[in-house]
């Protein structure tokens, strides 16, 4: 798999094309702006772009809307978004235009090849991953009633679970259940957020982005 990294810390930056290249990744380039993040996109055309949220030229926002600008223009190159900040909202706005193949993992577990690793090859399948950690705030804080309340605990449970990039196959082996009732479990998801008669890949991006947003 080819990815190119940007990331304004030359350090992380290296050390991370270091990881990935001795876990059998192609590193194809790299950079520290935004600028120049969305011109080795358009010419190097990577299976996944890793890309920090706070880069030059504005030391803002900067990477996460290159990562955006670089769906809408490369919908075939994935995104993972690397940030300091646990904070849903910027995995909701990743995820808002073009959530197939995205992706948001704290900075914390770039030394955590393997969590890594497993997070690109998801997002180039054209799953959608969150940080675990994310998803373990999103479960445990107290909410203003919304759509989620209507899900029982098991089933909050289980969209944490979607939401961290998880197939039904991997969630039921995690839960000690059968496939068939995890099955039965995201079916009952679907109804109770009313998303229906659409493919379930996409039902599961929209049930993920309900579970962001309840965060806000």
């Amino acid at each position: 798999m080819r990815v190119v990294i940007a990331d304004d810390e030359a350090l992380l930056r290296e050390g991370l094309a270091r990881l990935l290249q001795d876990a059998g990744f192609e590193v194809a380039g790299r950079c520290g702006d935004a600028g120049a993040l969305l011109r080795m996109v358009d010419a190097r055309k990577p299976d996944v772009a890793i890309v920090d949220i706070k880069m030059p030229p504005n030391e803002g926002d900067d990477g996460l809307l290159a990562a955006q600008e670089i769906r809408r223009r490369h919908p075939d190159v994935g995104v993972l978004v690397l940030s300091h900040y646990l904070d849903s909202r910027y995995a909701a706005r990743l995820l808002e235009e073009v959530p197939e193949g995205a992706g948001y993992l704290l900075k914390d577990r770039v030394s955590e090849v393997a969590v890594v690793s497993d997070a690109l090859r998801r997002i180039d399948e054209g799953d959608c991953v969150i940080d675990p950690t994310i998803v373990s705030r999103l479960v445990a804080r107290k909410r203003e009633r919304g759509p989620l309340d209507e899900l029982t605990e098991r089933e909050r449970e289980v969209l944490g679970l979607v939401a961290e990039g998880r197939s039904n196959g991997a969630i039921a082996e995690h839960l000690f259940l059968s496939r068939k009732t995890v099955d039965s479990h995201i079916s009952q998801i679907f109804m109770k957020l009313d998303l229906r008669e659409s493919p379930e890949d996409h039902r599961r991006v929209l049930a993920v982005l309900t579970f962001l947003r309840s965060g806000d």
